[in-house]
């Protein structure tokens, strides 16, 4: 079976030798070789060739004649084809002599070709170079120039439009290479300038808010009936936000300017007295870098570092020094960099498409608000000068009113005004306390003399008197008040006009500010005023006739207030008689005051008198004497010379105050003349000391019946002595039988002697009687009288003791 597979391989490796190209025949033979029948596939072959031997010769054999008739005719053919050789030869010569001129010119017209199309294929690399390294070498002066965002625009053209045309060159891949390392060069320099435009803005945001104040003072001051425009402090706004709108399209060039970042020189001001935001700032950095970042697609990146930087600017801005309140010039400042703040910020937000929106403005806005608000409190409080809080108050107005121009709402900084209303009153109260006090420490209360009608007409018109009677006398003549009146009325108008000064501004309506102006001013009248009155009245060396013509004064004053009220009335153009109105206090002020002053009138009065009847020096054991041989003690005579002096005074007093001045010290000194005798150190007493007291008394009671003050009716004024008059009588005349068969009636002729000091005053007698008996040896008369003392003691213990029952 091998035997035969062996013949069969064998017979088709001798077809495929026969069939194949010799070149081929390699691999078939490398086969035989291969296997293990190589000396049978030799004799197969050797069979095969023997084969094809006798077919050749057959073939030969049956074709030889022909063979021989070919190879005659070929003999003579090779004759003829050498005639013909020799001929193509010449020919061949020939044409190449003749040919050499055209292959030269053919040589040159391939060389021309081949220089044709080398020259095609460069100029087409080059159409495509060139826009490249003209694209590159705008990009480097762009770069030089710091136009970064039309260069920017220039590398998004070469990258994505000019290199991939260029092919593969080297010079093109070190500019790709470039590129995202001139990306990275723009991006931060961008930022850079971003960061040198921040840091201006911050140095520089004083002179923006104060810029945008100024502008918003003077708009308010051209007129002030016509609502500010929002954002009137963008100066030429619409020609510089068609520049945004332009370049913000991506259409060639940069956004505004390439100028660098900062406060701008303002030269030219001839186009508006007051420049605007947009002329003291060059806001291209910003938009630069926003379309820069856009761009490179990091806009989100940008929006929030830009609103973070600004959200620590702001904190920055919001806090003030701490020594701010100390001057408006420190406020202003303070005022001006959140002002200048705002400014740009608005500005960004109306010139750039969502670098920051309304609500993160109304966000910062808020913050600031809260921070403004509790910085003012806070550094208002330290204030105590009216004039610098009343300065602060317009400062804040025309703050609240700058921004409100921009379209922040400002009505938490009015309700801190009203706040500080509150204060402002305050401090104007402590001023005016100071000042009142000073009228009075320089008053020398005393009437105002006036020589001339030039004088007087001038305290008229300081002071509403209105006296036909003091009008009608001749000069020279006397005011009936001191330099007090006309002063402290006049302050009382400044203050009134001080409340309206911080009312203006304030979107107050009349009633509201006619409110506020009664109100401070009844606090005013019934606690600065009236305490300063309290210590001109309580200060110590205050003399009667000072305290006399205080209650003058407060007089006046008094019938003055009606005339405050139409003071008010005028300024504030509500009429008293509105609704809940209120009313001035000023009149129970005046009267409060001059009701103090009388009672230190009396209480002064009384204490004089005390001081004279200190120097009482009277002789409790003195013997005896007809009344002929006494006379009025000396410090009686000069109590009695005081109190006329005193009273001569109280002419232009009030009668009912002169009168009740003149009634307390008579009871006074009857009091304290009771008080002598009943005095417990006084423990005996001789009837000779008590007809010296009726002698002192007889003193009092003329001084009583020669009206030092009129308007007494009979005897009143004797009424004050009658305790101590039947008293004195009593014992002087010893009618003890009348006293204690009348006691208890009312047609008693003792009916104001008490029995309990009757009791006293015995008791101090029956000491003296005692040891006179002991000293005159029991004499008669002495024992009778010592007995008879007895006696109406006696009576007197069981008259109390049955009254008492």
């Amino acid at each position: 079976m091998a035997s035969v597979e062996t013949a069969a391989e064998h017979e088709r490796i001798l077809r495929e030798i026969e069939s194949t190209d010799t070149n081929c025949i390699g691999p078939t033979l490398r086969s035989v070789y291969d296997g293990q029948e190589h000396g049978l596939f030799m004799e197969k072959l050797d069979a095969r060739i023997r084969n094809h031997d006798r077919e050749i010769e057959k073939m030969c054999n049956h074709h030889f004649q022909g063979f021989v008739d070919s190879i005659t005719e070929l003999l003579k053919v090779r004759g003829e084809a050498q005639k013909l050789k020799s001929q193509v030869i010449e020919t061949n010569v020939r044409l190449q002599e003749d040919g050499k001129v055209l292959i030269g010119s053919m040589e040159e017209l391939k060389q021309c070709r081949v220089q044709q199309r080398n020259i095609a294929t460069t100029v087409d690399k080059l159409a495509h170079c060139l826009p490249v390294l003209e694209m590159y070498s705008r990009l480097q002066e762009q770069m030089r120039a710091k136009r970064y965002y039309p260069a920017l625009r220039t590398l998004e053209q070469l990258e994505h439009t000019c290199l991939p045309r260029a092919g593969q060159y080297r010079f093109c891949s070190i500019m790709a290479e470039n590129i995202p390392k001139l990306r990275m060069h723009i991006r931060e320099t961008a930022m850079t300038q971003l960061r040198d435009f921040l840091e201006s803005i911050r140095k520089h945001s004083d002179k923006i808010g104060e810029t945008a104040i100024k502008q918003a003072q003077l708009q308010r001051s051209l007129d002030s009936a016509v609502t500010l425009q929002p954002r009137a402090l963008i100066g030429r706004r619409g020609r510089k936000e068609a520049a945004v709108v332009t370049e913000s399209s991506g259409e060639g060039g940069s956004p505004l300017s390439e100028q660098d970042s900062g406060i701008l020189d303002v030269e030219d001001e001839e186009e508006e007295d007051v420049p605007g935001a947009q002329d003291l700032v060059d806001f291209s950095p910003v938009y630069r870098c926003l379309h820069i970042y856009t761009v490179l697609g990091l806009r989100d990146v940008f929006e929030n570092y830009y609103r973070k930087q600004r959200r620590k600017q702001a904190r920055l801005v919001l806090q003030p020094h701490s020594n701010m309140h100390e001057t408006l010039e420190g406020y202003r400042r303070y005022f001006n960099q959140i002002v200048g703040f705002f400014v740009v910020e608005d500005h960004i937000l109306h010139t750039t498409q969502g670098l920051v929106n309304r609500a993160y403005v109304e966000e910062l806005w808020e913050l600031a608000l809260s921070k403004i608000v509790a910085a003012l409190r806070t550094h208002s409080s330290y204030c105590d000068d009216p004039d610098l809080v009343l300065d602060l108050k317009n400062l804040i107005v025309l703050f609240a009113d700058t921004l409100q121009g921009y379209g922040f709402p400002v009505s938490q900084l009015f309700d801190m005004l009203l706040e500080m209303r509150e204060q402002y009153g305050e401090i104007l109260l402590k001023r005016w306390n100071l000042t009142f006090r000073q009228i009075l420490d320089q008053d020398n209360f005393s009437p105002i003399p006036v020589s001339t009608e030039q004088e007087y007409r001038q305290y008229t018109s300081q002071f509403p008197l209105q006296d036909p009677e003091l009008e009608k006398l001749s000069f020279p003549k006397k005011l009936p008040f001191s330099e007090f009146v006309p002063k402290a009325y006049c302050q009382l108008k400044e203050f009134i006009y001080a409340c309206l000064k911080y009312s203006e501004d304030l979107h107050l309506s009349s009633t509201e500010i006619d409110d506020m102006i009664r109100k401070s001013t009844n606090l005013l009248l019934t606690r600065t005023l009236s305490n300063c009155l309290q210590y001109a009245i309580k200060k110590k060396n205050v003399g009667l006739a000072e305290l006399v013509q205080v209650i003058i004064n407060t007089t006046h004053l008094e019938q003055s207030c009606h005339f405050l009220e139409e003071f008010i009335t005028n300024i504030t153009n509500v009429p008293p008689e509105t609704a809940n109105a209120t009313k001035l206090y000023g009149t129970a002020t005046f009267k409060d005051a001059r009701h103090a002053a009388e009672a230190e009138i009396y209480t002064s009065l009384n204490a004089k008198i005390d001081q004279f009847l200190q120097l009482a020096d009277y002789d409790w054991m003195s013997a005896a004497q007809s009344s002929g041989g006494l006379t009025t003690s000396d410090y009686l005579i000069d109590l009695i010379t005081f109190l006329r002096s005193t009273f001569s005074v109280f002419t232009n007093l009030p009668g009912k105050v002169a009168q009740t001045a003149c009634m307390s010290a008579c009871k006074h000194i009857s009091t304290s003349l009771m008080q002598l005798l009943l005095d417990p150190e006084v423990r005996q007493i001789s009837i000779g000391a008590l007809h010296q007291l009726n002698v002192d008394l007889k003193e009092c009671e003329s001084f009583a019946r020669a009206g030092p003050v009129a308007g007494f009716q009979g005897d009143t004024l004797l009424l004050a002595f009658s305790d101590l008059r039947q008293l004195l009588d009593l014992f002087t005349q010893w009618d003890w039988s009348t006293y204690l068969a009348d006691y208890g009636k009312s047609t008693c002729k003792y009916l104001r002697v008490n029995p309990h000091t009757a009791l006293a005053l015995l008791e101090k007698m029956k000491e003296t009687s005692r040891k006179n008996v002991v000293l005159a040896q029991f004499k008669k008369a002495d024992r009778d009288r010592q007995k008879l003392i007895d006696a109406v003691i006696k009576q007197l213990r069981n008259l109390i003791a049955q009254h008492h029952a």
